[in-house]
């Protein structure tokens, strides 16, 4: 983590005693011979917002997908250095466990082709939960915390595609809360969203990290200061910067950091 020296004390003194839910040593990622992540050391804390920032292919999304393994789908992708996940090394556990543990919402809001009731319940029914009232309060509980069963309380039969995308998007998240995960991955989830729905997002981010240890991708810098505790500031595969966002923002360590915030990065 690049912590300026003056606050070094204060940040060891501060975190020490938070949990490390996942810690990243020497990662470096090809796809194929090109070189997307260079030499990362980040450590992510539970029940916090970290922010990854940076411009379009710093390698943000790529550094995200590593931490539930959905980079093991591709083809050509070559991973070195590790990955601990409350201590044990990701690339040696079980993919089905650890992306139960680690939940991930896309961009683009993606309800499955069924109702709202069986988007919720695909993943409990798919780990072997068939009771009914189980199930029902696996919904009701999950919408809940998604900020969306007010609004869909009284249809929940009908089709999840009928849907405002907003609401879509809570139901991702809702989706994926059911699974009861420790950690929630979001790559830029408000992207495709209204600045009404982009709202009820945030304020949904805010009210989870309570419960969930929480890493959002977002280009837009205002959203990463308005959501997150810590910010990584990737460019070009490094990562350039690690720290609390408010320090980040007003007072960055490195001139490529202070370059992007003020809009000179070209």
């Amino acid at each position: 983590m690049n912590i300026s020296p003056d606050l070094e004390k204060e940040e060891k003194i501060e975190n020490q005693d938070q949990q490390i839910v996942f810690s990243a040593k020497h990662l470096n990622l090809y796809y194929g011979s090109k070189q997307a992540l260079k030499d990362i050391n980040i450590d992510i804390f539970k029940n916090h917002v970290t922010a990854l920032i940076g411009p379009s292919g710093c390698g943000k999304s790529t550094f995200l997908r590593c931490l539930n393994r959905m980079n093991d789908l591709i083809d050509d992708c070559k991973i070195e250095g590790k990955i601990e996940y409350n201590g044990q090394d990701i690339f040696q556990m079980n993919t089905i466990l650890l992306r139960s543990k680690v939940g991930m919402v896309f961009q683009q809001p993606n309800p499955f082709p069924m109702s709202i009731y069986d988007n919720i319940c695909y993943g409990p029914r798919c780990h072997g939960i068939k009771n009914k009232q189980v199930l029902n309060e696996i919904v009701e509980k999950s919408l809940k915390e998604a900020a969306l069963f007010d609004e869909v309380k009284d249809r929940l039969k009908t089709s999840a595609t009928s849907l405002s995308g907003g609401q879509q998007q809570r139901l991702c998240i809702a989706r994926c809360l059911a699974m009861q995960p420790e950690v929630i991955l979001m790559d830029e989830p408000t992207s495709a969203l209204d600045p009404i729905a982009t709202s009820k997002i945030e304020e949904l981010i805010n009210s989870l990290k309570d419960k969930y240890t929480i890493v959002i991708v977002t280009h837009n810098m205002q959203q990463a200061t308005r959501v997150s505790d810590y910010t990584a500031f990737f460019m070009l595969g490094e990562l350039i910067e690690f720290n609390h966002t408010e320090t980040f923002f007003s007072h960055p360590q490195k001139k490529e950091s202070n370059d992007y915030i003020t809009g000179r990065f070209s």
